[in-house]
């Protein structure tokens, strides 16, 4: 019995080999460690999201009432010298500081894609001008110049922040992108595309940037808690999310000041900065072995 071409497609298909995107996924599903950061990170942004809906209290609540109380049934994490719900202002900090470090490492890592892909295929005054800017940054300090600018950074200008914050993470990442799109641009793709008249701009988001997204996707993983930590240290010292916003950085720095006799104030907010920035590292470790399984093996 012979098979028709609908039939013998649907074999072909069947057949063919996955998609990397597909393998890399079963790899890093199949590890432990990819698993069970993917697993507590879900649940920190199940918990920073929809955790407050089962809160009659929100962030903005004061409880005259109640001030400086431990957990109870009515405050689940207590409350603060205001009166304000713990639990309510502990998930809110938490969704800005993972909303900021999601947003700063996206930006982070895709200047340094630009950045690096660009100089790596032009070469000449293209790559010199931006290693000089490169090298500048680098050694520019960053805590100073955002502590500097942090009066710019008011109640409704966190966006800025993140910008700010993004660019002083993305200067290492370019170099090592600028090194493999020198040796990208040998390869016979690239090759051809060039000798078929193809612009260079096209090229280097087609081809270059989409061959480094492996290096990409774990920078950006990785670059998550590098933000979050960031913007934790500004935040604590007053230069980073401005009241009446919350993040983990003034909530750890305003239950600093009580953790002794109060710890409610202070190591609810402190164990899910912890776990969260466990939580990426995770993720960020079990992606760069899923996507070079020969670096796993070699350690």
């Amino acid at each position: 019995m012979t098979l028709s071409e609908e039939e013998l497609a649907e074999e072909l298909v069947e057949l063919r080999a996955p998609s990397r995107g597909k393998v890399v996924a079963r790899r890093f599903f199949e590890s432990r460690q990819g698993q069970a950061g993917f697993a507590v990170l879900a649940l920190m942004f199940l918990l920073a999201f929809a955790g407050p809906l089962f809160s009659p209290w929100t962030y903005t609540d004061k409880d005259f009432t109640a001030f400086m109380q431990p957990p109870s049934a009515r405050h689940w994490f207590g409350t603060l010298q205001t009166g304000a719900d713990v639990y309510a202002v502990t998930l809110r900090g938490m969704q800005k500081s993972l909303i900021v470090g999601l947003l700063a490492a996206l930006v982070s890592t895709a200047l340094a894609a630009v950045v690096g892909a660009f100089g790596g295929y032009f070469l000449g005054w293209t790559d010199r001008a931006l290693t000089w800017l490169t090298d500048l940054l680098l050694v520019l300090p960053a805590f100073l110049i955002l502590a500097i600018m942090s009066p710019l950074f008011g109640p409704g200008d966190w966006v800025l922040f993140v910008i700010m914050l993004a660019l002083f993470l993305w200067m290492v990442t370019a170099k090592i992108v600028r090194g493999m799109t020198i040796s990208l641009k040998q390869r016979e793709y690239v090759q051809a595309a060039r000798f078929m008249g193809v612009p260079a701009v096209r090229i280097i988001f087609r081809h270059v940037i989409p061959n480094l997204s492996s290096l990409l996707i774990v920078d950006a993983t990785l670059n998550v808690s590098a933000a979050i930590l960031t913007e934790t240290s500004l935040s604590y010292f007053g230069f980073g999310i401005q009241p009446p916003d919350v993040s983990f950085g003034t909530l750890i720095a305003d239950g600093s000041r009580t953790a002794l006799y109060a710890p409610w104030t202070f190591w609810f907010v402190a164990g899910l900065l912890i776990v969260t920035v466990l939580a990426v590292n995770l993720v960020g470790d079990a992606l760069r072995d899923a996507f070079d399984p020969g670096a796993k093996r070699s350690r």
